[in-house]
């Protein structure tokens, strides 16, 4: 269980959104949108995108499940992330200014927060409260805020120095390959919880712990008898 929550809550903002949401002002000016009007009409687009598809998010959590909303969050956000990567290589390696490039990474910019809003930013929360019984409810909610202010306070302190370091392109690279381990995360270790009872969920990871061991001792088994017969 606490797996499940150190694992989605690190990869919430290991896939970079703070970056994108606080820096959003100076990824735009990167990509060559140098006005004031400009700059903020692209930075209210991004705000009406996270707060929008909130909203939509409240609507399907209990209709379509945890589990697909977090797939399609964390797809999603990796297809964003690439876009943008690609969209900044191409306006760092080339000489002149293309709308194209520009409105390329807005619309990434924009999709990478829809996609967050809809899946991994109100889902961790939820996740973290149901997995867990009460007894431990508390204890592994605040285990797992923690993880994910950390990561957040490392990923917004470090952005600019990276993104000087490897360029924009790079960085946003480099969320997108964490943006991949996540999904693969998700697909192999979180359940959905959708419409299941404390109970249901707890005898989900009983079983699961009791299918370890029995695995484990099938191999222990297996060797001692490999060993009998060696001798």
């Amino acid at each position: 269980m606490l797996i499940i929550v150190f694992g989605i809550q690190f990869f919430q903002q290991a896939s970079g959104i703070d970056a994108t949401v606080y820096y959003s002002p100076v990824v735009f000016k990167e990509a060559g949108i140098h006005s004031q009007e400009g700059l903020l009409v692209a930075t209210i687009a991004v705000g009406f995108a996270k707060t929008g598809f909130i909203l939509v998010a409240t609507f399907l959590i209990d209709r379509v499940g945890r589990r697909p909303l977090l797939l399609t969050s964390a797809i999603g956000m990796t297809a964003s992330l690439i876009a943008l990567a690609l969209g900044f290589s191409f306006i760092e390696n080339s000489s002149e200014s293309s709308e194209g490039a520009v409105l390329l990474a807005i619309l990434a910019v924009c999709c990478n927060v829809a996609f967050f809003s809809i899946g991994l930013g109100p889902i961790c929360s939820i996740l973290g409260s149901e997995i867990f019984p009460l007894r431990l409810r508390a204890q592994a909610a605040s285990l797992g805020v923690i993880v994910n202010r950390i990561i957040s306070g490392t990923v917004a302190m470090t952005f600019l120095s990276v993104s000087r370091a490897i360029t924009v392109a790079g960085t946003f690279s480099l969320f997108a390959g964490l943006s991949v381990l996540c999904v693969a995360f998700i697909y192999s270790y979180v359940p959905e919880t959708k419409g299941k009872t404390l109970e249901e969920i707890g005898a989900y990871f009983d079983g699961e712990e009791a299918k370890r061991l029995s695995q484990g001792a099938e191999l222990e088994l297996g060797d001692t008898t490999y060993l009998v017969q060696k001798n």
